[in-house]
């Protein structure tokens, strides 16, 4: 099982960026995937999941402003991420499963700061 984030970066208050994740080693359209993230000194938080029939759940925080969404012809998952503030940044994971607790890749980081 692989899982490869990818598309952090800097971006200042209001901003925007979309994080991708490649998944290999395993049947992607029969999984749900999930994100997640770990701010400097916090344990890891729930962002977002995308079901097998692409239902998708949120965190309360990110509802309206974040948007998963995957591709199961080339085994990606996404998350567009609107508005974002300085207490989004995080070191973001992709995940197999629901409520990204099951295994992560190796995240990629996410700084809002202007």
């Amino acid at each position: 099982v692989q899982l490869v984030e990818s598309g952090g970066g800097l971006v200042q208050p209001g901003g925007s960026l979309r994080l991708s994740c490649a998944a290999s080693g395993f049947t992607f359209s029969s999984s749900a995937m999930s994100w997640a993230r770990q701010a400097p000194g916090k344990g890891l938080e729930w962002v977002s999941d995308i079901l097998r029939d692409d239902r998708t759940l949120y965190a309360a925080s990110m509802e309206g402003r974040f948007t998963i969404s995957r591709d199961n012809r080339k085994n990606m998952v996404y998350l567009q991420m609107n508005s974002l503030r300085p207490d989004d940044t995080a070191v973001y994971y992709c995940a197999m499963g629901r409520s990204g607790a099951g295994f992560r890749g190796q995240g990629t980081q996410v700084t809002v700061s202007s």
